[in-house]
C-alpha cells in the first residue's frame, strides 16, 4: 500500500513537473498583515523530485520579509494558449546552499542578478510543495471528440476538462 502511495506521488510530481516546465513563471503570492495578499512573477528554477518548487531572489526582497512573518505561500501557473493551469500551495525556506545555487544557475539570470552567482544577496527560496491542483484542457478535437463518443457509449458525463487536486 505504501509502495502504490509513493508511486502515485511520483506520478503526481512528473505530470506537474511537465506542466511547469512548459509555462516556466509562475505568480508567487505571498501574505502581509499589511499589505495583504502580495503577487509578483517568478520564474521557476526547479520542481525537485520531491516535488518542491525553488526560486531565485534577493535575501532583502520584500517576499523574504513577508515569507519570515507568515510561511505560507501560493505559486499559480497559466499557460493560456494551451488552456493550462496550475495552482501550487506550500511552506517556504530559504536557503543560501552555494552548491544548489550554482547548480541551477541560468546565465539568463544575469538580467534580474548582475553580480551573478557571486552576488553576496542572491538565495534560493525553496516552497515544500503541500498541495497542487491543475485545470488541463490541451486535448487536441480529436482526442475530445473521442472522449465525448466514449462518455456517450457508457453513459457517463462528457467533462472534457482534465482536473486534479494532487497531495504532495
Amino acid at each position: 500500500m505504501e509502495y502504490e502511495y509513493e508511486l502515485k506521488r511520483l506520478e503526481n510530481i512528473e505530470r506537474l513537473r511537465g506542466m511547469i516546465s512548459k509555462i516556466k513563471t509562475g505568480m508567487f503570492t505571498t501574505y502581509s498583515t499589511t499589505q495583504g495578499f502580495h503577487s509578483r512573477p517568478m520564474g521557476t528554477a526547479q520542481l525537485d523530485v520531491d516535488g518542491n518548487l525553488w526560486f531565485y531572489t534577493n535575501e532583502f526582497s520584500t517576499k523574504v520579509t513577508e515569507v519570515s512573518i507568515d510561511n505560507k505561500v501560493s505559486v499559480t501557473y497559466a499557460d493560456v494558449p494551451n488552456n493550462t493551469y496550475v495552482s501550487v500551495t506550500g511552506d517556504v525556506y530559504l536557503s543560501d546552499d552555494r552548491e544548489k545555487i550554482i547548480k541551477l544557475w541560468n546565465p539568463e539570470l544575469k538580467f534580474f542578478f548582475p553580480k551573478g552567482i557571486d552576488d553576496p544577496q542572491l538565495i534560493l527560496i525553496k516552497v515544500d510543495t503541500d498541495h497542487a491542483e491543475y485545470w488541463d484542457t490541451s486535448k487536441s478535437q480529436i482526442e475530445i471528440l473521442f472522449k465525448r463518443l466514449k462518455a456517450v457509449i457508457k453513459g457517463e458525463k462528457f467533462d472534457k476538462d482534465e482536473h486534479k487536486e494532487l497531495d504532495l
